[in-house]
């Protein structure tokens, strides 16, 4: 009877052939970036990103990009056509992509947005940013150490939490080798901008900083340093090819790693929304690509803290921390909370400016 039975379910697959199993589709993801892609800076570091999960997901992705989307009602057009096209990741590269992102993500409920620098999720949005602020240290340790003006200049783009702890954090470096420098401070209110960043930066030498760091998006300030015969700090890229004497060091970004692990849990079944917060000790964060005229020893302390932060044991906002009208901030004994940070609202003793209006 068994033999029957075999035979029997032998005969039937010939008329009933096993389907293979279905490949799983290609995963459509793409990235949406507030300037163009240029050779260097913050949309590079995030095309670098995409170029890596291409790379390492071959034909089991499929990726893209749209430049220079302003924020806003255009980025709202941009990533609704985005997700009508069938992408089903976007990863929206600045902080004014997030509420266009969470209204779109009712919208598309199958879509998972990946909002960078963002503050707000949902349950098909996460948020991820790095933190900046360790590499603005330690970028303010090298510069304290090579001014010989103590004036210190700085381009800043917004006055967002996320620029407030960079430009703190950087003040908070530069006086802990250095007491008597200070940073003089101007504004933007936009992200890029070449002809007014360079602009700014040259206003600044003009008033005696001999040190530039910024957190524009192009690279006009490394640009005015070169020209001017002054240093620069460069911000997000190795900028040396634009500035090969200028550069001071570099704080560079790196988002490999984090978009190619949330493209794989999202074709795993695996992803989830959250907050991701990486900084020197995820190797998100980085400094080095220092330039020539940086003496070996400054090289040296400057790596020697970034150990000491990838290892806990050095806290940037340690207390006590008081801002530039005499306020204490954080008290001495204890650091600022990753809260705190994501909430700065001051400036540090040691910063000549304020907040725009």
């Amino acid at each position: 009877m068994y033999k029957n039975l075999v035979a029997a379910l032998a005969a039937a697959c010939c008329f009933f052939p096993l389907q293979p199993a279905q490949a799983q589709p290609p995963t459509r993801a793409a990235w949406v970036y507030v300037t163009p892609v240029l050779d260097t800076g913050w949309t590079r570091q995030h095309e670098l990103g995409r170029l890596a999960v291409q790379q390492a997901l071959g034909d089991q992705v499929k990726t893209s990009y749209v430049e220079n989307v302003a924020e806003g009602a255009d980025a709202e057009r941009v990533m609704r056509d985005l997700a009508r096209q069938g992408n089903d990741i976007i990863f929206t590269t600045s902080f004014g992509y997030m509420e266009p992102a969470l209204k779109l993500a009712q919208e598309f409920p199958r879509v998972k947005f990946e909002v960078i620098t963002g503050v707000r999720r949902a349950p098909n949005v996460a948020t991820a940013n790095a933190r900046y602020y360790e590499g603005r240290y330690l970028s303010g340790v090298a510069a304290g150490r090579m001014t010989k003006s103590n004036v210190v200049g700085y381009v800043a783009g917004f006055p967002i939490p996320e620029i407030l702890s960079s430009i703190n954090a950087f003040t908070l470096g530069l006086r802990s080798v250095n007491p008597q420098a200070t940073v003089k401070l101007v504004w933007l209110n936009e992200w890029f901008n070449p002809p007014r960043e360079r602009e700014a930066a040259m206003t600044l030498i003009d008033q005696g900083a001999d040190v530039l760091a910024f957190n524009s998006a192009s690279t006009a300030v490394m640009a005015a340093a070169e020209e001017r015969g002054q240093l620069a700090i460069a911000y997000h890229s190795d900028m040396r090819a634009v500035a090969p004497t200028a550069q001071l060091a570099a704080v560079t970004h790196h988002w490999e790693a984090y978009d190619l692990a949330r493209v794989r849990a999202l074709r795993a079944g695996q992803w989830q929304s959250g907050d991701s917060w990486g900084g020197v000790a995820a190797g998100m964060v980085r400094i080095g690509a220092f330039g020539p005229k940086v003496p070996a020893a400054v090289r040296q302390e400057v790596l020697a803290r970034q150990k000491d932060i990838a290892a806990g044991r050095l806290q940037p906002f340690a207390g006590p921390v008081v801002d530039n009208t005499g306020r204490p901030r954080v008290p001495k004994g204890r650091s600022a909370s990753d809260a705190e940070i994501l909430q700065m609202d001051y400036l540090v003793e040691g910063v000549q400016g304020s907040l725009p209006k």
